[in-house]
């Protein structure tokens, strides 16, 4: 199977070679040095284990972060393990456990709003109040649970998810300051 980078899966650990000018021009040293740099590891990373550890049953942690001396390992290597470790999968599970139930619920309700309003039309213009009817109360019912289920998605986010989040980047970029030599 090939990338959309044109090479195959797995190739490539490294620094991608240079990338030629366009407009025919050979590039000056400021252009140089500001030259793109096409080296993402997650790009050519399989999500098909989803970070699983091979042959064994728990996902690894994060201990080799805040060693001193790790060194000659490659920025894909530091991302699969940041993704292998337990925190990393915490974080995924507090953010599938909020996200998996609050979409059903979302997508039930504006599926039943769709279908009471196309198949129950009589139900859907019974007046309320005054010229208001249910479609029009179900309607904005649309808009304010959207603007809830933001509002408990922040609120999740800020309470289950930032710290644990935060503390993985603060690894990551440790781990990654060792592989790019203390630049980061």
């Amino acid at each position: 199977m090939q990338s959309s980078k044109g090479r195959p899966r797995g190739v490539g650990a490294g620094q991608e070679s240079s990338i030629e000018p366009l407009d025919g021009h050979a590039p000056g040293p400021a252009e140089e040095a500001v030259r793109l740099r096409y080296d993402d590891p997650w790009y050519d990373a399989l999500a098909s284990g989803w970070g699983e550890s091979e042959g064994a049953g728990a996902p690894a942690a994060v201990p080799r972060a805040r060693e001193a001396g790790v060194r000659g390992v490659a920025a894909a290597d530091v991302y699969l393990e940041v993704q292998r470790s337990a925190a990393f999968q915490e974080v995924r599970r507090r953010y599938r456990r909020f996200v998996v139930p609050a979409f059903a619920a979302f997508f039930a309700w504006y599926v039943g709003y769709v279908v009471a309003a196309t198949t129950v039309p009589e139900l859907m213009a019974r007046p309320v109040a005054g010229a208001v009817n249910v479609a029009l109360l179900a309607g904005l019912g649309q808009f304010l649970t959207t603007f809830l289920l933001t509002w408990a998605y922040a609120r999740h986010a800020r309470l289950r998810r930032d710290r644990a989040a935060l503390e993985l980047r603060w690894d990551t970029q440790e781990l990654t300051r060792g592989v790019n030599g203390g630049a980061s």
